[in-house]
């Protein structure tokens, strides 16, 4: 399958919401790059030639410390776009954020040159752009709201309880060291955690994955 009927697949399978013209326009400008799980898609201090739609697989969105930690955002999945990447190519600033591919990923780039186009011809682009704005504002808000109100097991619980949701599978296929990373603590505090939610029940440990069962 060629790249621009791979692309129309994707957006009448993952963007609906799009008007015909303007998927007839994204066929004809944007381009398909594939990232392998754990390669970067964007780093801090990167000027954006295109916007990302995501097509398949997942991207971990968070902030590096100045002393090489992280501060976990938000993951992007199938059907959703990078707000940064909009903003930053649409107004050709840096980034102040890192992105990481989770699984094998796909995703639609758009290039900077039709973005204007884009916000002022096609209404369903316009709506998607102020809807991707709002979403990842109200994950931003979440992430805010449990690192200021919640003890860190109350953490770990809202962060397992979101991660099935948006995966839809109660198995996390998933370390101990990420998840510290993602909740900017140390695995052996991450690692008592998930054997105390284990004795209550909440959780069920293996090798290579961890289960949900609350």
């Amino acid at each position: 399958m060629s790249d621009q009927a791979s692309i129309s697949a994707y957006l009448a399978q993952h963007f609906p919401q799009f008007e015909t013209a303007l998927r007839s326009k994204l066929e004809s400008h944007a381009e398909l790059r594939h990232f392998r799980a754990g390669e970067t898609l964007m780093q801090t201090g990167q000027y954006f030639r295109s916007a990302m739609l995501i097509a398949e697989g997942r991207v971990k969105l968070y902030r590096e410390g100045e002393e090489g930690g992280e501060f976990f955002m938000y993951y992007l999945e199938p059907g959703s776009a990078c707000a940064l990447s909009i903003i930053c190519a649409t107004r050709q600033q840096k980034s102040e954020i890192m992105a990481k591919a989770v699984d094998d990923t796909t995703v639609i780039t758009i290039p900077i040159s039709i973005m204007d186009e884009l916000m002022r011809e096609y209404r369903s682009w316009y709506y998607f752009v102020l809807e991707t704005y709002r979403s990842r504002f109200e994950e931003l808000l979440t992430v805010i709201d449990s690192i200021a109100f919640r003890a860190m097991d109350e953490r770990l619980e809202f962060y397992l309880r979101k991660q099935t949701q948006d995966l839809g599978s109660g198995q996390l296929r998933i370390t101990h060291q990420e998840i510290a990373n993602d909740l900017n603590s140390s695995r052996e505090v991450i690692s008592r955690l998930l054997k105390k939610m284990e004795h209550q029940g909440k959780v069920a440990l293996y090798k290579n994955y961890i289960e949900w069962l609350a």
